[in-house]
């Protein structure tokens, strides 16, 4: 039997197109297992020195659109959690937007200036959340999250 050609096999989805498909059908305690720990690792500093006491009892939305992602957290007993409750306030964007906050790669201020990044519901919450990003110099591209972040930005330039 002769190998089909390449051009005849179906190319497989977008890795955009699957996280869409996949996401929903994720459980939130799974989610919980492997977002919260890198969360917490990732702003122990900030969350030790209070930084995010604000967040205490309230809860933002992250929306990331073209993934169809949604992550609402809250902080509870100083860390931060995922909660299946809706978000006071949403910080809504395209994933690349989110990368691009995450790592520094443009002024997160610019990316809210130019609408690209979205702050909707309780903006005074939206605002804090966001300030609380922007304060970190060297953004969010460190350790698990950094090696995640990279890994991303590979898919982003294929997906182009």
């Amino acid at each position: 039997m002769l190998p089909l050609p390449l051009s005849l096999l179906p190319r497989p989805p977008a890795p955009t197109r699957l996280i869409r498909a996949i996401d929903p059908r994720v459980p939130l305690t799974f989610k919980r297992h492997v977002i919260e720990p890198v969360l917490n690792r990732t702003f122990a500093e900030p969350l030790e020195e209070g930084e995010f006491d604000a967040l205490e009892g309230r809860r933002i939305t992250l929306h990331v659109d073209d993934l169809g992602v949604l992550l609402t957290l809250t902080l509870e007993n100083q860390r931060l959690v995922l909660s299946r409750e809706a978000g006071e306030a949403t910080i809504r964007g395209g994933w690349r937007e989110f990368l691009c906050l995450a790592t520094r790669r443009e002024d997160p201020d610019a990316l809210f200036f130019q609408r690209r990044l979205l702050i909707e519901g309780d903006t005074e919450l939206g605002l804090m959340v966001k300030n609380l990003l922007d304060s970190r110099e060297e953004g969010l591209a460190q350790g698990r999250l950094g090696d995640w972040l990279v890994r991303l930005e590979r898919v982003a330039r294929r997906d182009d």
